[in-house]
C-alpha cells in the first residue's frame, strides 16, 4: 500500500509543523502545566484554517479530508502535545458529529463561534452506569410540548468544564433505538454544572446534572434511533486518540534521544550504553509500526469513515507504542523526565489516559477479535435457562 503523501499534504504538514516549532514550541511545558484550555491558540488555529478541516465548506467547514486533520494534529503534538488538544477538540468528536448531523438552522446557530476559537463543544456520553457498556446510558428525553424534558447525569467528559455546547447522548425509549442525542446549552434552565476533577495528566472535567431541563424539539441532533448513525463516526474520534497518543510517544522519544546524546554518566554518553540503545531500537520499532497502521486506517477511509477493524487496530497499537516510548523516555531521563519542568512527564500522563478514553485497549482488543472471526462477542452474561423459557 502506497502511503505516500500528496504535494499539497506535504506542504501542508510542514507549514502547520513550522507553526508549532516557532510559536507553540517555547511554551510547550507552561501550557502542559496548565490547568485551562488554550484559547490563544484556538483562535491561532481558527485564524489559519486548522479548526473545522474535517467539516464540508457548504456547511462552514474548511473542507479537507481526514488525512489532513491527522497531520496537522501530528505536526503540532511535535512540539507543543497540549496545543494538539484543540486540534481534537476542533475537528474530531463532538464536534465532527454535530457537523454531520445539524440541521442547516443548528450549524448556522452554533458552529460559527466553535469554528472561531471562541467556544469548545464536549459529549457527554459516559454514566456512572454506563461506560464501555454505552447502550446501559440512562439520561432521558421525555416529550412535553414542543420541548423535550431531560433527566440524568453525565461523567469524564473532556473539555466539560470549558465547554460552552454540550452533544449530549439520551435515551428517548428503550433499547439501542431509543437512544439519540441533543445539543444543551450552558446555562440552560435545569441543567447544572458540578465542580471540577482533575486528572492525573491535569485534565480537568465535572459532572453534568439535568433535572427536568427543557431543551426545544430545534436542539435534538439525532432522535430515536440515532445512536447507530453516531457511533459509526465514532472511528474517526479514535483516529484522532490514536493520532495524539502516538505523536505525544514520538515527542517523548525525541527529547529522550538528545538527552541520551549529551548526558554523560561514568565518563561516557548515556547512548555508548547497550542496554539504552535496545531501549531505543524497540521504541523506534514500536512506533513506526503504529504510524503504518494508522495511515493504513486512514487511507482506506470510506467517505472519511473509516474501517472499525481497521481503527481499532491503529488506536491500540498507537496506544500501545505512545505509552511505551513515553515510560521508557522517561526512564531514560531519569529525574529530569519526572519533573514538571520537563515535557516527558506531561508525555507519559497524556498517553496513560488515552489508553481509556476512546474505547480502553481492553475494548478494542473485542473489537480486534470480532473483526478477525467476523461475528459480535456480547460482553454480558448469558440469560438464564429460565429467562430465556420466560421470554419464549
Amino acid at each position: 500500500m502506497n502511503f505516500e503523501f500528496t504535494q499539497d499534504q506535504n506542504i501542508f504538514y510542514e507549514s502547520v509543523r513550522k507553526f508549532a516549532e516557532n510559536e507553540l514550541a517555547a511554551d510547550a511545558v507552561a501550557r502542559a502545566n496548565s490547568d485551562s484550555y488554550p484559547w490563544d491558540v484556538a483562535k491561532k488555529f481558527s485564524k489559519m484554517g486548522l479548526l473545522g478541516i474535517t467539516i464540508p465548506e457548504n456547511k462552514g467547514g474548511v473542507g479537507g479530508t481526514l488525512m489532513d486533520a491527522i497531520l496537522a494534529i501530528q505536526a503540532v503534538a511535535e512540539f507543543c502535545p497540549r496545543s494538539a488538544d484543540v486540534i481534537q477538540a476542533g475537528n474530531f468528536g463532538a464536534i465532527r458529529t454535530f457537523a454531520e448531523y445539524a440541521s442547516e438552522d443548528q450549524l448556522k446557530e452554533f458552529l460559527p463561534e466553535l469554528l472561531a476559537g471562541k467556544g469548545v463543544m464536549s459529549v457527554g456520553m459516559s454514566e456512572p452506569d454506563a461506560g464501555s457498556s454505552v447502550t446501559d446510558l440512562q439520561t432521558s428525553a421525555t416529550p412535553d410540548g414542543d420541548d423535550f424534558l431531560v433527566n440524568g447525569s453525565k461523567v469524564f467528559g473532556t473539555n466539560s468544564v470549558e465547554a460552552n455546547l454540550f452533544l449530549i447522548y439520551l435515551r428517548f425509549g428503550p433499547g439501542i433505538d431509543g437512544i439519540g442525542s441533543a445539543i444543551v446549552e450552558k446555562g440552560t434552565e435545569g441543567f447544572d454544572i458540578g465542580r471540577s476533577y482533575q486528572y492525573m495528566n491535569g485534565e480537568s472535567w465535572s459532572p453534568l446534572y439535568f433535572n427536568d431541563c427543557r431543551i426545544p424539539k430545534t436542539n435534538i441532533l439525532l432522535g430515536p434511533g440515532g445512536f447507530k448513525k453516531q457511533i459509526s463516526g465514532f472511528n474517526v474520534e479514535r483516529l484522532g486518540n490514536a493520532a495524539r497518543a502516538l505523536a505525544v510517544g514520538k515527542k517523548a522519544f525525541v527529547e529522550a534521544c538528545e538527552h541520551a546524546k549529551t548526558r554523560k554518566q561514568f565518563g561516557r554518553d548515556l547512548c555508548e550504553f547497550q542496554g539504552l540503545q535496545w531501549k531505543f531500537a524497540e521504541m523506534q520499532m514500536r512506533l513506526e509500526a503504529a504510524q503504518l497502521l494508522l495511515m493504513r486506517a486512514v487511507t482506506n477511509t470510506d467517505n472519511d469513515l473509516p474501517s472499525a477493524h481497521e481503527s481499532a487496530l491503529a488506536k491500540l497499537a498507537c496506544n500501545d507504542a505512545g505509552f511505551f516510548a513515553a515510560n521508557e523516555s522517561l526512564q531514560v531521563m531519569g529525574a529530569l523526565g519526572f519533573s514538571d519542568d520537563n515535557i516527558v512527564q506531561y508525555c507519559l500522563k497524556r498517553t496513560r489516559g488515552w489508553m481509556i478514553a476512546g474505547g480502553s485497549t481492553e475494548i478494542l482488543k473485542n473489537r480486534i477479535a470480532e473483526g478477525i472471526f467476523g461475528r459480535r462477542f456480547s460482553q454480558r452474561p448469558p440469560k438464564s435457562y429460565s429467562q430465556k423459557r420466560h421470554d419464549d
